[in-house]
């Protein structure tokens, strides 16, 4: 066997429980921010629904309510231009690899880890 993949063995069983802990982190963190992010899309997509009470207060067939920062603000749209794409899978997604990335970085430049 090489020499190099010898002491990366090494350090990698010596090190297994830190490794462990931060995958489970990770997984933990990933899993949060994807329930996150889908539960707010779910929460936007039925608020814009023709079924919805929230939607109905247009008083116009045929057009959606969407919701703004304040409840009193309101703008009512055709509702054949809220349709899902694909996109809307892969945002969140995305999101959350980003968030759980960013916060895998913060982690590390903490230096929570270090055994020096």
């Amino acid at each position: 066997m090489f020499p190099s993949l010898n002491s990366i063995r090494r350090q990698i069983t010596a090190r297994w429980p830190q490794i462990l802990h931060a995958l489970t982190w990770t997984a933990l963190l990933a899993s949060v921010v994807s329930i996150v992010s889908f539960a707010s899309e779910m929460a936007f997509v039925s608020a814009i629904s023709p079924t919805s009470s929230f939607s109905k207060s247009c008083n116009v067939e045929g057009l959606v309510r969407i919701p703004l920062d304040f409840q009193r603000d309101k703008i009512c749209l055709p509702a054949y231009l809220m349709k899902r794409s694909k996109v809307d899978f892969f945002v969140p997604t995305v999101f959350a690899g980003l968030v759980v990335a960013g916060s895998a970085c913060v982690v590390r430049s903490l230096g929570l880890w270090d055994s020096d």
